[in-house]
């Protein structure tokens, strides 16, 4: 089992704007006017391409799924919330709690796909739970330590409890449950999606413990992520709505380890913990503004990685 992969998908937006159906229980969201007055679409636009340059300048392989608009999807530019693809051949589909992020899932991306020489041997659809208005964002809601078959879940009105277990035992992952919050208008809320306040890398794991309220399920994570003898840097409340919890470790074509963030994580991060991250991966950012603003989403979002086999 691999912990990453040299290949990843990323979708063009074509419709980007502030998606009024995710802002609810999305707090990372912001209604910025001066944004909002721009071409948001061109902004997101312009930031997407400069990512994928540099990704490809580094050697990671990029398929590029254009966006139409013919769907009006606001937030396709994160792609790993609806679909994630493994190291056996299966596809996971998953059931998204917006019903304008459902369009997003379409065919012909599983066709590209197929075109890059990539087999899909099995497609796993959770999809149907939305009748039941039951959710799990894919790597959003989902953070997995693929060589330690471990899934590390932060419940939410978008990470349900039993279809979690539920995708744990279809793809042989033991199960870490917690709850995950931030302050919102001086409340404690669910953070929506596990990715923005963890990531789990090869030697290190970057996680924001004050985010988890409840002392034994804090103990408890900690316990698997030691366990694993992972590397903890320990991230702030405030590191994480400057999306530092947000990224995710790559790698180049030549086996070379990157670990891609936005600016404004970087940005965040101190002197030491950019050292502890150093010392296993080299770091590659790139602006995403608008994209943060007004999607709430950052790096780890824009990519859906693709363990898949080749044909």
């Amino acid at each position: 089992m691999k912990q990453t992969t040299n290949t990843i998908l990323m979708v063009r937006p074509a419709a980007f704007r502030l998606n009024e159906e995710t802002v609810i229980n999305n707090f990372y969201q912001t209604a910025s006017e001066d944004l909002i007055n721009k071409d948001s679409n061109k902004l997101a636009q312009e930031e997407f391409d400069s990512m994928v340059q540099k990704l490809k300048e580094a050697g990671i392989q990029v398929v590029i799924f254009n966006d139409d608009g013919s769907l009006d999807t606001p937030d396709s530019v994160f792609p790993n919330n609806w679909i994630s693809f493994h190291e056996n051949g299966d596809v996971a589909l998953y059931p998204m709690f917006a019903e304008n992020r459902r369009r997003e899932r379409r065919e012909d991306v599983l066709e590209q796909i197929e075109k890059e020489g990539f087999l899909i041997k099995n497609i796993v659809d959770y999809t149907a739970a939305e009748e039941e208005d039951v959710y799990l964002e894919g790597t959003g809601s989902l953070v997995l330590d693929r060589i330690n078959r471990k899934a590390y879940c932060a419940l939410s009105p978008r990470a349900d409890e039993e279809l979690f277990i539920e995708f744990c035992e279809d793809f042989e992952y033991t199960p870490v449950l917690f709850t995950a919050y931030q302050t919102f208008d001086g409340k404690r809320l669910p953070i929506y999606h596990t990715n923005v306040m963890m990531c789990i890398a090869k030697d290190f794991a970057v996680i924001c413990l004050d985010c988890i309220d409840n002392k034994t399920e804090r103990k408890n994570v900690l316990q698997h992520l030691k366990e694993d003898k992972k590397e903890i840097i320990v991230i702030s409340e405030a590191q994480v709505e400057n999306f530092a919890g947000n990224m995710l470790e790559i790698e180049s074509k030549e086996g070379k380890s990157i670990t891609v963030m936005s600016k404004s994580a970087y940005d965040s991060l101190t002197k030491l913990q950019i050292t502890t991250i150093k010392k296993y991966t080299s770091i590659l950012s790139s602006s995403l503004s608008t994209i943060e603003t007004l999607g709430g989403g950052s790096a780890r979002c824009m990519m859906a990685e693709v363990f898949l086999p080749k044909r």
